[in-house]
């Protein structure tokens, strides 16, 4: 329990002394403190490219972060529940994104993209974050979709239920937190992905590629 403590402590402190930065005065920086301050929050609130950048971000996790986790938990159902032929390629195929440098996912799509005469949008970068992000979602829920008897499902089934009021009622609860877990997974892997918005992206910005334009 002390190592695992111990660990965390490692792993977090210096996250949690991020926010104390932003307090402070100096342009770069420095430990302790210069001054304390709230410019900095005040230039975001007035900054309305940058709160466009923040919001196309938001937008795109939101909207990544659902279809990932309906898509992973019903590649997971089938995965899981039935059997299927050419399981191993199948899940193979869907974990590529996984072991592909994000580099070389991102230059393929371009390639792809343009090819297709697709103009670049936000609605490219949600479709390359959904590539990379239904692999993590798939993972969880498959996790989640092995934990439990699947007798209960048999069970409903055979006491009259057809299988959408037996998902609703018997697997939904049961994978309610895989739902969640798989949500907040996604939602912070587009939130904070860069490579692929960057080399996908077109005026409309995301958080982090208007970071990235501001320290340059």
């Amino acid at each position: 329990m002390i190592f695992a403590i111990l660990y965390l402590v490692f792993i977090y402190l210096p996250v949690l002394f991020l926010p104390l930065f932003s307090f402070n005065n100096s342009t770069y920086i420095t430990f302790p403190l210069k001054d304390f301050t709230l410019k900095w929050y005040d230039k975001m609130i007035h900054s309305p490219s940058m709160l466009e950048a923040l919001l196309n971000s938001i937008k795109v996790g939101l909207l990544v972060a659902i279809f990932s986790t309906i898509l992973g938990l019903l590649a997971a159902k089938a995965v899981t529940r039935y059997r299927l032929r050419g399981r191993g390629p199948l899940v193979s195929f869907i974990m590529i994104p996984l072991v592909i440098p994000e580099i070389i996912l991102a230059i393929s799509l371009l390639i792809l993209i343009s090819q297709a005469n697709i103009p670049l949008s936000l609605w490219t970068i949600g479709f390359s974050h959904l590539l990379l992000c239904i692999p993590f979602s798939m993972l969880i829920m498959i996790s989640r979709m092995e934990g439990f008897d699947k007798s209960l499902e048999e069970a409903a089934l055979d006491l009259g239920e057809n299988a959408w009021i037996t998902f609703w009622r018997v697997t939904f609860p049961i994978v309610l937190p895989g739902i969640v877990a798989s949500l907040l997974l996604t939602f912070t892997i587009s939130f904070d992905e860069f490579v692929l918005a960057f080399f996908l992206s077109s005026t409309d910005a995301t958080l982090p590629i208007y970071i990235w334009s501001s320290l340059r």
